[in-house]
């Protein structure tokens, strides 16, 4: 099977590098300073498997047709990824790995629906320059279909993943990820303040924003009739239970699950995107929280509020302090039925 990893920061290295370390036949595909960098050093990775060093073909588009080929991408870079590589992905199987629910869709603008296989990254890695990440934590990798049943492309697929990730095939991929997106609704946390996993949920008061943001968004999700799934390793009932425990208690808890997830320094998606000058994916995360309440004509203020903060941050290059931020999201106390203090 010819393989085409499509991305080349923290997860499509991590995947790149170790699928080649199996002995795959894949090549990735980056941008300019990604290509130079791995062209000379090959992928760089370190963490949680110790440290490699892995030689693997780079370019910034494709030049064969893959087989499989590896959405690593944010949702945001899609459609520049298939108006760059059109050609080449026509007849292909196309795996999103995009935080988010939107990635399929935008997807099937392309190619045929029965070409898109969908998939949830439930590992962690961290960029730190062009081809070298760190693997920060061990977990699955869930695959399945949205617009059909699966079938054996899935088992296929699942089998190759399986080789470096525990692989779980899940007939309701759709109700994952919108559990997912409560998963990563807390990067943008980090990426406000641009502090790291560890830095950021130590606080108790940042911690605390974190339970807001998840009842506001579970409320909206259950007012617009959306069945979340429980992940292999993210259940349902952690966010139910966190978000019916008081504030505080359930603030304590959530602070020692976050600052305990790695021994390196953590950084969400958010942060990462934005310390490389880029565009972060937080409109396809809290964004979606907002999208749904102004879809159902509900309210989503704190997770609006949050979205309009990183972009702040995206624009001025300025992140806020913890006193900032914790001020800004005080005073919509009086527009949202959940307290952060």
């Amino acid at each position: 099977m010819k393989i085409a990893v499509i991305g080349s920061g923290a997860i499509g290295c991590l995947v790149a590098g170790y699928l080649k370390n199996k002995g795959e036949d894949v090549s990735s595909v980056g941008r300019a300073d990604a290509v130079k960098a791995i062209k000379a050093h090959g992928i760089l990775i370190s963490g949680a498997r110790g440290n490699f060093q892995i030689k693997i073909a780079i370019a910034e588009k494709l030049d064969f047709k893959p087989d499989l080929a590896i959405l690593a991408t944010k949702t945001q870079d899609i459609d520049a990824i298939f108006k760059d590589n059109l050609n080449f992905l026509k007849e292909s199987i196309i795996l999103t790995t995009q935080n988010g629910v939107q990635a399929e869709t935008i997807v099937a603008k392309y190619i045929p629906k029965e070409n898109i296989i969908s998939s949830i990254v439930m590992f962690g890695a961290t960029y730190l320059e062009p081809g070298k990440v760190v693997h920060n934590f061990e977990r699955s990798w869930v695959v399945g279909r949205i617009f059909s049943g699966n079938d054996e492309k899935v088992t296929e697929a699942a089998g190759l993943l399986n080789k470096i990730f525990p692989t779980v095939i899940a007939d309701d991929i759709q109700g994952m990820k919108y559990l997912k997106i409560f998963a990563n609704a807390n990067n943008c946390l980090t990426g406000i303040l641009g502090l790291s996993m560890q830095e950021a949920f130590v606080d108790p008061a940042i911690s605390r924003i974190s339970i807001a943001i998840w009842k506001e968004g579970l409320q909206i999700v259950q007012q617009s009739g959306i069945k979340l799934i429980s992940l292999p390793d993210f259940s349902l009932e952690q966010v139910t239970k966190l978000t019916f425990l008081p504030t505080e208690q359930a603030a304590k808890i959530f602070s020692g699950i976050m600052i305990n997830l790695s021994k390196e320094p953590l950084y969400g998606s958010i942060l990462q995107s934005i310390k490389r000058g880029r565009a972060s994916e937080i409109d396809y995360i809290n964004g979606e929280f907002v999208n749904l309440a102004r879809s159902n004509n509900l309210k989503a203020p704190l997770n609006e509020k949050l979205v309009e903060m990183v972009h702040k941050v995206e624009k001025t290059g300025k992140f806020f302090s913890k006193e900032q931020l914790i001020s800004e999201v005080e005073g919509l106390n009086e527009r949202s039925q959940y307290s952060i203090s």
